[in-house]
């Protein structure tokens, strides 16, 4: 720390921030606030989406490695963090009531899947519609706190002209009353109005680059939530549903 002090006593950031008023110091802690709170936004999104994509390749696998859809929800595996998975458990919950009248999962469960009547197109649709109101439900998961990250790109650069600008408007309220117009007198006044919108880009542009990486991952997991529940009401219909008459499966 030694090393860096006479650095910092020399470097015009250390000179802003010493003669800044007390406007100019609100907006950098609020400034300083935002920071810390997007940061804590990105890093938390950046896990849950790595974790999110981890788990639906796991998922994905096993799911296509087995021709009986309800394999992984009979075997009660859980795949936590998945957005696919959210949608598979959505969508064998709402299956299983329409075919066995209960959600419950034991070891009767496959002697009274085998047993039971396929199911009508018209309850194919409710389970279809399970699996889309799961989706939405996930996407606003993965979608949610963005909003923060938003405000501090689009906001954070606005908040540190405010202080700028007031800044300069004290100093030269200041160099009015005093009616010396010199540099010496003007300078610090200007370079501590500046750094406020030196810390708002300083916030701003880290967000920006969060944000755009985290949309568009999120929209990939959105898609990718899409194409699954239509992969997986097809694999429904061809199993379950009667399209003529109710009859037992062999």
């Amino acid at each position: 720390m030694p090393l860096f002090t006479p650095f910092l006593a020399d470097s015009g950031l250390y000179f802003a921030i010493r003669h800044s008023t007390l406007p100019g110091q609100t907006v950098l802690v609020s400034l300083v606030i935002a920071s810390i709170f997007s940061w804590s936004v990105m890093v938390t999104k950046l896990l849950m989406v790595h974790r999110a994509k981890k788990q639906s390749v796991s998922f994905l696998e096993l799911f296509r490695s087995h021709r009986q859809p309800l394999h992984i929800y009979e075997s009660q595996l859980r795949f936590d963090g998945s957005p696919l998975y959210s949608v598979y458990r959505a969508g064998c919950r709402e299956l299983t009531y329409h075919l066995l009248g209960s959600q419950e999962v034991d070891e009767t469960f496959r002697a009274r899947l085998e047993d039971s009547p396929r199911i009508s197109p018209a309850q194919a649709r409710v389970i279809s519609t399970a699996m889309e109101r799961s989706v939405g439900e996930t996407a606003l998961k993965l979608e949610g706190q963005m909003i923060l990250l938003a405000t501090a790109v689009s906001g954070a650069p606005f908040l540190g002209l405010l202080g700028t600008v007031w800044g300069v408007m004290d100093t030269f309220g200041g160099v009015a009353e005093s009616g010396s117009a010199n540099l010496a007198a003007m300078a610090p006044g200007v370079s501590a109005a500046l750094i406020t919108t030196v810390t708002g880009l300083l916030v701003a542009i880290p967000a920006m680059f969060g944000y755009n990486f985290l949309v568009t991952s999120i929209r990939g997991l959105i898609v990718q939530m899409d194409n699954f529940a239509a992969e997986l009401a097809s694999a429904f219909e061809h199993q379950f549903v009667d399209h003529g008459e109710y009859t037992r499966r062999p």
